[in-house]
């Protein structure tokens, strides 16, 4: 009876497809590795099916738990929850999906474009010439009969020499450029956290899978020890061992719910967009980018849009020098004018001296002020953009190596999970299963080579999701920081070169 009854649950022991089916997995067979139904194993076809509306069975009418105390009864049967069953029917989203959301709606993405119109603005305003002034001018003016004085009005503007406009426009021009590499380098920062989100979210929506599979093997555990226990073949222990299985398997289950719905509202963030439904994902999780990752690393260094931006920067100083430079060389104040001047010149008959104009110009002397200070501090500050440099470019490599070690450690694991664990341990579990229906082996066997097959899963999905991690980190550079806010060289100000301000900088 005892064979009976555990052929019979065995035969049928493969639970239902997960609730998402996901395209990993696709490799073609391996002629090493035994694929059977159930399971989820590299080198094995999956072949997508329409997900279930519901989880596996979860038993609940099993209450006997000692069949020599019937009135003992300890703890409850309840079912797993399921947290997915919505998802299933919504339409899959691919990676591609998630970066178009957050090329439209990320809003550090739109900061950093902001910056660069801001610095393309300023560098209009630090271009401008000074505004002319119009004024009256009287002077000795005198009432009654007398009359006289002069009174009359006058033009004022400032000549700005010494090429200083184009030098002050240069600075805003060299931060523009700054900023727009701003923009790639936050592109590439905000794309590399998408793609670190979206893998981390497919990783747990297969660990849902696998979990799912988990429970149903200890809820058929559970199920053939009730059964054995109603024909004097299973006594309290078994039983009790049995549900704690299958509660462990219940709370791994709602768990592993619980993480896919955090990666993906945290994968919504990213891209920009709060509040969208939570569906499925799209993705090849198995195929790993093959990387030269020993040889990435000097080309991270060189090519680092960070590094640009910092060796840009230099530019940014050194145009702040060239200008403090020439501020030195002083402006020409020029001031001509008409008036009339009422001083009699013939008493008789009477006459004025009339119209008359006059012209002035003249310079400051750069005698005590030779904008000394800022020369010097433009060199420092030339000084210490150039050590900036140097210190991305180490920052990189300090980041970079340990990243390049990672992976190639993470590529290893996964290959030998792939093509040495699981292929043994799915050999190890047909066998057991074989020589258990032959009679040649005990069931308990046959739960523990399943349930480690299962785990070896679990080790697998956490040792891909770790190379993508190290992959994605190594494609991008090693940017990272989605939210964070973009950086810009320049200054918010919106008081440079005020139309009343004489045309000096702010």
């Amino acid at each position: 009876m005892k064979i009976k009854i555990l052929v019979l649950v065995l035969a049928g022991a493969a639970p239902g497809t997960a609730w998402a089916q996901s395209p990993s997995s696709t490799s073609s067979q391996s002629g090493s590795t035994q694929c059977m139904a159930g399971m989820v194993m590299p080198a094995c076809p999956q072949t997508s099916v329409p997900p279930p509306a519901k989880g596996p069975d979860t038993h609940s009418t099993m209450t006997l738990q000692e069949p020599e105390n019937p009135e003992k009864h300890t703890g409850e049967n309840l079912p797993a929850p399921e947290l997915l069953l919505d998802v299933a029917a919504r339409p899959a989203m691919s990676l591609a999906d998630f970066e178009a959301l957050a090329n439209a709606n990320n809003p550090t993405l739109k900061e950093a474009n902001a910056l660069v119109r801001r610095s393309r603005d300023q560098a209009l305003q630090a271009g401008l010439y000074p505004n002319p002034s119009v004024a009256y001018q009287g002077e000795q003016i005198r009432g009654g009969s007398y009359g006289g004085g002069e009174q009359g009005g006058y033009i004022q503007q400032t000549i700005v020499l010494g090429g200083k406009l184009g030098l002050r426009r240069d600075i805003f021009d060299q931060q523009s450029r700054s900023d727009q590499m701003g923009v790639e380098e936050q592109t590439i920062r905000v794309h590399g956290d998408v793609q670190q989100a979206f893998y981390a979210a497919l990783t747990a929506q297969e660990e849902v899978r696998v979990r799912q599979r988990l429970l149903g093997i200890a809820l058929d555990a559970n199920a053939t020890v009730h059964q054995l226990a109603n024909v004097g073949q299973a006594d309290a222990p078994d039983i009790l061992q049995t549900e704690v299985e299958a509660e462990t398997a219940k709370v791994d289950y709602e768990a592993a719910q619980r993480q896919y719905l955090a990666a993906f509202h945290t994968l919504g963030s990213v891209a920009g967009k709060t509040g969208l439904p939570v569906t499925p994902l799209q993705g090849d999780l198995d195929k790993v980018p093959d990387l030269p990752a020993g040889q990435m690393v000097d080309s991270i260094v060189s090519d680092s849009p960070t590094v640009k931006r910092a060796e840009q920067e230099v530019a940014v100083a050194q145009a702040r020098l060239k200008d403090a430079r020439r501020e030195v060389v002083p402006d020409l104040q020029l001031r001509a004018g008409e008036q009339h001047n009422g001083e009699q010149v013939s008493a008789s008959p009477v006459k004025s001296a009339g119209a008359q104009s006059f012209a002035t110009a003249g310079i400051n002397i750069p005698l005590w002020n030779r904008n000394q200070g800022n020369v010097e501090a433009a060199k420092a500050e030339s000084e210490r953009a150039q050590q900036a440099v140097m210190r991305e470019k180490l920052r990189l490599r300090q980041m970079a190596e340990p990243l390049a070690q990672s992976y190639l450690s993470a590529r290893f694991e996964v290959e030998r999970y792939k093509t040495q664990l699981i292929p043994r341990a799915a050999r190890a579990y047909q066998l057991y299963l074989e020589k258990y229906q032959s009679m040649a082996q005990a069931y308990p066997q046959v739960l523990v080579s399943q349930r480690t097959l299962f785990q070896l899963q679990i080790h697998y999905l956490r040792s891909l999701h770790s190379a993508w991690q190290s992959a994605i980190a190594l494609k991008n550079y090693t940017l990272a920081g989605g939210l964070d806010a973009p950086m810009s060289s320049g200054s918010p100000t919106t008081t440079l070169n005020l139309p009343n301000g004489g045309g000096a900088q702010d």
